[in-house]
């Protein structure tokens, strides 16, 4: 019976961290760290409630609008004037690429990428899934670059440095405006056959729905630009849906709340620690660009971002380093977990091709940024 039951732990457990991988791993490190630093009251000074409150507040408002289906029937709007292969790709890319600066990089690829499977369905070009998926990707990615809350890792460095919101914007500009021409010239680049206007159903929500979405999105706006506490945003939003929709309540991606519960936990811990603290803060020191973009490789950029910014006050290479460190490997950016997971549930043949060519463009892309950074130093 006891081994019975041990299986059982050993399997759930096993399950947990198959889903979580990330959350299980920064639940471990806190639990080690916790064993060097007693968890006493000073664990309270660790978390930055702001950039949790934002990002709770957040994740529910675009939740709601996403239910509400007013991505969907924006792209489908958009599709109907488009007369070939290339048009639709270059709609069904730069719809994720500008979206995510505003919707965060993960939830476009939620809506886009399956969005832009069944356009390919619709209009027989199913040869065009592999560059449309792996530029879907890097548009994502790459368009939520310029906003606090394009991402995760931008949201906090925005609270954890106190910067401003044209000083984000202006820092990643370049690397943004830069991505998107190549985005262009590799959408343009594909053969341009001519195929009928593509419709997609799409059905929007109420207009008391999106009245209400876009409140929300208003005051989480006012939380981001400090004219409302975010602690008050997150209590709004929380008490609102309790009683008027607790369905968006249960969509919010709690596991990355406590990601970044568990990831500054850790991180505070080490800084108690002198020896720890001298060698990353060596290592970072007139190196922050190049060795937050190694970091992200492994860990992947959310991850970077909360465990060096432990140890540097230079925020701008910090937030310039973690975005271009989106790039490179499948887990850069846990982001682009979603489309894969796509691909293999839909094309499993596809899976070589497609990593074969996702890591190729994305490190294509992170050397010509890499060499943009280099010439703004």
């Amino acid at each position: 019976m006891r081994e019975t039951k041990a299986k059982a732990v050993l399997g759930a457990v096993a399950g947990f961290f198959k889903r979580e991988t990330v959350l299980g791993v920064a639940l471990v490190l806190a639990a080690v760290s916790a064993c060097f630093v007693p968890p006493g009251p000073g664990y309270m000074s660790y978390v930055d409630w702001d950039t949790l409150a934002l990002l709770f507040g957040l994740m529910a408002v675009v939740k709601g609008f996403q239910g509400a289906g007013v991505f969907q029937f924006l792209g489908s709007r958009l599709l109907r004037r488009t007369g070939s292969t290339r048009t639709m790709l270059l709609v069904l890319v730069f719809l994720p690429f500008f979206f995510s600066m505003v919707i965060t990089n993960d939830v476009s690829l939620i809506t886009f990428v399956p969005f832009g499977l069944v356009v390919l369905r619709l209009a027989g070009q199913e040869r065009l899934v592999i560059p449309l998926v792996v530029l879907q990707t890097l548009a994502a990615n790459l368009g939520s670059m310029l906003t606090p809350m394009g991402n995760p890792q931008n949201l906090y460095l925005y609270t954890r440095y106190s910067l401003g919101f044209g000083e984000l914007c202006g820092a990643m500009a370049p690397y943004v405006a830069l991505s998107g021409l190549v985005l262009l010239g590799a959408a343009l680049l594909q053969k341009a056959t001519p195929i009928p206007p593509v419709e997609v159903p799409a059905q929007l929500g109420s207009p008391k729905r999106l009245a209400l979405c876009c409140l929300g999105f208003v005051l989480c706006l006012l939380g981001l630009f400090s004219v409302v506490p975010p602690l008050a945003v997150a209590a709004v939003v929380l008490v609102f849906l309790l009683f008027a929709d607790r369905s968006i309540l249960r969509q919010v991606d709690y596991s990355l709340l406590l990601t970044f519960l568990a990831f500054l936990v850790f991180i505070g811990n080490l800084g108690s620690v002198p020896a720890f603290q001298n060698f990353l803060t060596s290592a970072l020191s007139g190196h922050v660009e190049l060795v937050s973009v190694l970091a992200s490789q492994v860990i992947s950029n959310v991850p970077a971002a909360l465990l060096l910014s432990g140890f540097t006050e230079e925020a701008l290479p910090l937030l310039i380093g973690v975005n271009l460190g989106g790039l490179g490997t499948l887990i850069a950016s846990m982001a682009s977990l979603i489309s894969y997971k796509q691909i293999n549930r839909e094309y499993s043949e596809l899976r070589g091709r497609y990593l074969l060519s996702f890591t190729l463009w994305n490190l294509a892309l992170l050397a010509v940024l890499l060499l943009l950074c280099l010439a703004f130093l």
